[in-house]
C-alpha cells in the first residue's frame, strides 16, 4: 500500500520535469559573447563566477568517440532500455544483497533526471529508496517525451564535471583546447572517466580512462594515457576573457542589464583588427622614446556609434587593463577648437581676426601666468586661422581672457565634457588644456562640430539612425572652425606643408601634447568619421622627445586612410549665414586669401591699428613686467640668467633702484636677491616709465 502511494507522488512530481526545449531556451553559459556588428565574435567574458560552462552543444558537433565512450562506460543499454535498465537494476540488487560492488544501475536518462530535477539528486548519504523510485518514474516520463538524442545531448551539456566546470564544452576547452567535436579517443576515454569521479585523483581517472578506451576501440596504451590525463587535469587554457575588444566588452556589459548570452555591439570588426594592429605598431616604433600606452577610438558621426574601441596596447603595456578610451587625461591644445568656435560664435573674433602671438604675462590669483609655445618660439601678428590651424598657445590665451574661463567652461560642459572644476579654477590655462577629459567624450565632443554642432550620446549597439541631438554650438562657428582645421597651409607654421596630417580627402584634425609631454592627441573628423587617438603612459611618465605629428598622428592619419579607402572624404556643405569674403593683411602679414565669415563680420583690411616705429614711441618697459618674481639657481652659470630687459623707443635710458644701468632698447642685466625699482628715464632725468620686481634665490655663482 505504501509502495503505492510513493509510486503515485513520485509520479505527480515527475510530470513537473520541462521539455527539451524549455531545457536548452534556459541554458546560459558562464561566459557573455560580445559580437561584431556583423555577428562575428569580438571578445568572451566570463560573468559567472561560480561554475565554467559553455554554450549549448548540439550532439551532432560532440565527437562521435566521446559518445560512444560515454554510453559505454556510464550506460551500455542506453539505445535499447525506456530509462530503466530492469537488467542493471536485478543485478546491482543481488550484488547489494551478496556485498559485491557493481557499476550501479542509474542510466543516463536516469542521471539526466537528477540533474533536472533537484528532488532527484544525490545527497550526502546517497540517494534514499523514495528518490530512487522517483528518479526511476521520471526517468521513464522523460523517455516518452525527450527523443534519445535529445537525452543525452542535455546530458553532455549539463554534467558537473572537474572542479568548476559544468558540460562538455567547458570541459574540452579547458582541458583539452580544443571545441568538442575536435575529441579524439583518448581524450574522450578521460572525459568520460570524469563523468564517473570528477575530481578523482589522476591516477584513478587515467586507469578508468585506459579501461573506457579498451572498450571502445580494442586496444589502450595506458602508459601514454596515464601521461596524457595528467596533463590534461593541469591545463587550463580557458582564459576569462579573450578577444580584441576587452575594453569595449567591458564597458557594454556594464550597461546591459539584459543577462543575454550574447551582445551585439555597433564595433566593425575589420576596423577593430586593423586599429589594433596600427596602435601596436606604431608604439613598437616609439618604444625608444619611453612609450608603452595608447587608445583610440572611432565614432560614426550620424549615428554616434562606436566603430572601433582599442582601450590599451594590450601586451606592450605593464597597465593593460586600464581603458585609455575612458581613462581622464589633460588635452592639451585639443580644447582650442571649441574656444575658438565660442569666440566666433559670440561675434568676438573671425578668422581673419588678428591676434598677437608674442611673450606675455597675465595676472592671475595664483600669481603670473606666462604661455609658451610648443616649440618655445613666437610668431608676432598672425590671424586667427594661423593661430589655431598651427597651434598656438599665446593667443588662444588671450581668446580665453575674452571669452572668460567661466564662460568656456560651461561650454565644454554643454559638449558633454565633465569638467571636475568651474572655468575659474583652472583659469586661463584652461585654454590649453588642463583640465582632465575622457578619449571618449573628446571625441565625441569633436563629432558635435562634424555634426554642425549637435551634440549627441555615443552609442555601443547597432540601431536606427537617432534624431540630430541639441545644438550647443553655433553651426557657422562649427563650420568655420573645421575649415581651418582642414587648411594645410594655416597648418603649414608649425606642422610644415607636407605633415602627416595631410590626407587624401577631406578631413578636419586637431593635435595636443599636455604638460611635461604625459598625453599626445590626435581628434579629427571627416565626412563620415571622427577619430580620436591618445598615445603617453598609463602611469604618467613623462614621453621623450614625442611631438604632435609623431605621437598619435600618424595612428590617426592611417586610420582614416583605412575608412576612405574606397570613397575619399569631401568637404561639407557652407550652411546658411556663412558668407565668403577676400581679405588683404596690412604689413603683409599674411597672404591676400577668401575667408569665411558670419554676416556683418566680414572687411577687406585687417591691419594693426595706431602701428608706429618704436624708435620713435614713448618710450615704455615691455619686460619684465611689473610684479615679476626672478627665481635664482646658484648651480646655473650668470650668463645663463641674465634678464632680458625690452622697451620701446629710441633713446630708452635704464636706471635700477635710482642708479644709471645702460642704454638701448634691450639690455641683458644679472638678477641680485631682493627688491628692484626699474625706470625708464629721459635725458632729464625724469622718469617716464617704472615697474617693481623681486629676485628670489641665493646670488650666483660665477664661473
Amino acid at each position: 500500500m505504501w509502495l503505492a502511494v510513493l509510486l503515485a507522488c513520485t509520479s505527480t512530481l515527475a510530470f513537473a520535469l520541462p521539455s527539451y526545449d524549455e531545457v536548452r531556451t534556459a541554458h546560459r553559459p558562464s561566459e557573455t559573447l560580445v559580437l561584431a556588428r556583423d555577428g562575428q565574435l569580438l571578445q568572451r567574458v566570463r560573468t559567472d563566477a561560480y561554475v565554467r560552462r559553455g554554450p549549448w552543444v548540439a550532439l551532432a558537433d560532440i565527437s562521435p568517440a566521446l559518445r560512444t565512450a560515454l554510453v559505454l562506460s556510464e550506460d551500455r543499454a542506453f539505445w535499447q532500455h525506456s530509462g530503466v535498465d530492469w537488467r542493471a537494476v536485478s543485478a546491482a540488487a543481488w550484488a547489494n544483497l551478496w556485498n559485491q560492488r557493481t557499476r550501479g544501475a542509474s542510466t543516463l536518462t536516469m542521471q539526466l533526471a537528477g540533474l533536472l530535477d533537484e528532488d532527484w539528486r544525490v545527497g550526502p548519504g546517497g540517494r534514499s529508496v523514495g528518490q530512487k523510485l522517483g528518479q526511476a518514474v521520471a526517468a521513464q516520463r522523460l523517455e516518452r517525451s525527450w527523443r534519445k538524442d535529445q537525452i543525452l545531448e542535455a546530458y553532455l551539456n549539463l554534467v558537473p564535471l572537474r572542479g568548476e566546470i559544468v558540460g562538455i564544452d567547458a570541459l574540452a576547452r579547458s582541458l583539452f583546447g580544443k571545441a568538442p567535436h575536435g575529441l579524439d579517443a583518448r581524450e574522450a576515454a578521460i572525459a568520460a572517466a570524469l563523468v564517473r569521479g570528477p575530481n578523482a585523483a589522476p591516477a584513478v581517472v587515467a586507469r578508468r580512462a585506459c579501461t573506457v578506451l579498451k572498450d571502445s576501440t580494442g586496444a589502450a596504451d595506458c602508459a601514454g594515457l596515464e601521461l596524457l590525463t595528467l596533463g590534461a587535469l593541469q591545463r587550463r587554457s580557458w582564459a576569462a576573457s579573450e578577444g580584441i575588444a576587452p575594453h569595449l566588452a567591458r564597458r557594454l556589459l556594464h550597461e546591459d542589464s539584459t543577462g543575454a548570452p550574447s551582445l551585439r555591439s555597433s564595433l566593425d570588426a575589420g576596423l577593430q583588427r586593423f586599429a589594433q594592429q596600427q596602435l601596436a605598431q606604431h608604439l613598437r616604433e616609439l618604444r625608444g622614446r619611453n612609450v608603452q600606452d595608447g587608445a583610440l577610438v572611432v565614432l560614426d558621426n550620424a549615428s554616434g556609434e562606436v566603430l572601433a574601441w582599442v582601450g590599451s596596447s594590450g601586451t606592450l603595456s605593464r597597465a593593460a587593463e586600464v581603458d585609455g578610451v575612458l581613462a581622464l587625461r589633460q588635452p592639451g591644445s585639443t580644447l582650442k577648437p571649441f574656444l575658438y568656435a565660442q569666440a566666433i560664435a559670440e561675434g568676438r573674433l573671425t578668422a581673419a581676426s588678428l591676434l598677437e602671438d608674442a611673450p606675455t604675462h597675465i595676472a592671475t590669483p595664483a600669481g603670473l601666468y606666462i604661455p609658451q609655445n610648443y616649440d618655445r618660439r613666437f610668431k608676432g601678428w598672425v590671424s586667427v586661422r594661423t593661430a589655431l590651424a598651427s597651434s598656438l598657445n599665446v593667443p588662444a590665451v588671450r581668446t580665453l581672457v575674452m571669452v572668460s574661463p567661466d564662460a568656456f567652461a560651461r561650454q565644454l560642459q554643454a559638449l558633454g565634457l565633465a569638467l571636475a572644476h568651474g572655468g575659474d579654477y583652472y583659469g586661463t590655462s584652461l585654454a590649453l588644456g588642463s583640465a582632465e577629459v575622457s578619449l571618449l567624450a573628446l571625441t565625441n565632443a569633436y563629432r558635435a562640430l562634424a555634426n554642425g554642432g549637435h551634440a549627441g550620446p555615443v552609442r555601443l549597439q547597432p540601431g536606427p539612425r537617432p534624431a540630430p541631438g541639441p545644438a550647443v554650438l553655433d553651426a557657422r562657428a562649427a563650420f568655420i572652425v573645421g575649415d581651418i582645421l582642414a587648411d594645410p597651409l594655416a597648418r603649414a607654421m608649425t606642422f610644415g606643408t607636407d605633415s602627416v596630417l595631410a590626407t587624401r580627402g577631406w578631413a578636419a584634425v586637431k593635435t595636443g601634447t599636455s604638460k611635461d609631454m604625459r598625453d599626445n592627441w590626435a581628434i579629427g573628423w571627416s565626412e563620415r568619421y571622427t577619430v580620436g587617438v591618445w598615445v603617453g603612459n598609463a602611469g604618467g611618465a613623462a614621453m621623450w622627445d614625442v611631438s604632435g605629428t609623431s605621437g598619435a598622428a600618424p595612428i590617426w592619419a592611417a586610420l582614416m586612410q583605412q575608412l576612405h579607402r574606397a570613397v575619399p572624404s569631401r568637404a561639407p556643405r557652407a550652411p546658411a549665414g556663412v558668407e565668403q569674403a577676400a581679405v588683404r593683411f596690412g604689413d603683409a602679414l599674411e597672404a591676400p586669401r577668401r575667408e569665411w565669415f558670419l554676416p556683418g563680420t566680414a572687411q577687406p583690411l585687417f591691419a594693426l591699428a595706431g602701428t608706429q616705429d618704436d624708435r620713435a614711441a614713448t618710450p615704455r618697459i615691455h619686460a619684465p613686467v611689473d610684479g615679476s618674481i626672478v627665481a635664482l639657481d646658484p648651480d646655473i652659470p650668470p650668463a645663463h640668467q641674465r634678464l632680458q630687459l625690452r622697451a620701446q623707443g629710441a633713446d630708452a635710458r635704464w636706471r635700477m633702484d635710482g642708479r644709471p644701468l645702460g642704454r638701448g632698447q634691450e639690455l641683458a642685466w644679472l638678477p641680485w636677491p631682493g627688491r628692484h625699482r626699474l625706470q625708464l628715464v629721459d635725458a632729464s632725468g625724469a622718469v617716464l616709465d617704472e615697474v617693481r620686481i623681486e629676485v628670489r634665490g641665493a646670488a650666483v655663482k660665477g664661473r
